[in-house]
């Protein structure tokens, strides 16, 4: 679902809920955060937006682990950059020095 972004500092706000890991992480948990990430990306690039901010998607209270949500947001926006030619511009809003630092090597690597 994407919405007016009214008094916030963007345009529009593209809204998701990933998904509730309550005991092992599984291949469908993956699988649906990264339709997530795609989703949101392909709302935003049907609605003429051109860049687009993603927080850390069903970590915390959703004890998705930190680390591979991170590895599936990367990997699932490279995928969608590369289908795109690049056109959207993406970034990663993190609030963890824990996050900035997975993030940070992640996306340093080729």
């Amino acid at each position: 679902m994407i919405t007016k972004g009214y008094n916030l500092p963007c345009s529009y706000v593209v809204h998701t809920v990933g998904p509730i890991i309550s005991e092992r992480l599984q291949k469908k948990d993956c699988e649906q955060l990264s339709d997530c990430y795609r989703s949101c990306l392909k709302a935003a690039l049907e609605n003429g937006i051109k860049s687009i901010a993603f927080c850390c998607i069903s970590t915390g209270e959703f004890h998705f682990p930190n680390d591979k949500a991170a590895e599936i947001a990367v990997e699932t926006v490279r995928e969608f950059k590369k289908a795109d030619r690049g056109r959207m511009e993406v970034a990663f809003n993190v609030f963890k020095d824990i996050d900035y630092e997975i993030y940070r090597e992640l996306l340093t690597q080729n």
